[in-house]
């Protein structure tokens, strides 16, 4: 347990951050898991229609700095190319 007040502040901050991390990283797998399935049935046009979707909660976890910019192109790439 933190002992000074600016510890515990700091771990405040951090219960905070982690509920937010994990928001954005289930926004993200959950549009994923979404697209591979309607790819794997065969359903590529509502699969491109949450391409959009994916994209921006990719995007937007890179600009939080919760996923590297690099990351978020490459699985970006590869759900294009799966969709397609």
């Amino acid at each position: 347990m933190p002992i000074t007040s600016s510890a515990k502040k700091a771990q405040r901050q951090s219960v905070r951050r982690r509920v937010m991390n994990l928001a954005r990283t289930e926004a993200i797998t959950s549009v994923e898991r979404k697209i591979k399935k309607l790819t794997a049935a065969g359903k590529k046009a509502e699969a491109k229609a949450l391409l959009p979707l994916a994209y921006k909660a990719i995007d937007k976890a890179a600009k939080r700095g919760i996923l590297h910019k690099n990351t978020a192109g490459r699985q970006k790439s590869l759900l294009a190319r799966l969709v397609q």
